[in-house]
């Protein structure tokens, strides 16, 4: 059973940054693919960020490619999505996921096991 704690949502401008981190329970948190989805009021959940156990292979949804990285430290159990340049479209409550990593890239929410509660993120002026 792995539990998975996210921080670091909140309110930020048009065109600002927020980082937000995600804690796992998990003793073997290098075995496990980490994601990041998303999910606005009245709209289905979506794929934002995944990483591989090790960093080393990363996969972005079009809308937040080139502004919005994941990243890892697998010695702290904790993966980040820094989020630069925000759109009142980024908009929604955040989500950790984790998933066995088995070599592929996984954009489906039905890929991942283990779910945060999730933080919110708010875009506006």
């Amino acid at each position: 059973q792995v539990q998975l704690i996210e921080s670091g949502g909140g309110l930020a401008q048009p065109g600002g940054s927020l980082k937000v981190s995600c804690a796992a329970s998990a003793r073997t948190f290098i075995r496990y693919r980490m994601g990041w989805f998303r999910q606005a009021s009245g709209r289905e959940r979506e794929f934002v960020a995944s990483i591989s156990w090790n960093g080393g292979g990363t996969a972005y949804a079009d809308s937040v490619k080139d502004r919005f990285i994941i990243s890892r430290e697998n010695a702290k159990n904790t993966v980040y999505l820094q989020m630069n340049s925000l759109e009142p479209e980024d908009t929604a409550t955040y989500y950790c996921a984790a998933a066995i990593d088995r070599g592929m890239i996984v954009r489906s929410n039905r890929g991942y096991d283990y779910w945060g509660q999730g933080t919110q993120v708010t875009v506006s002026s």
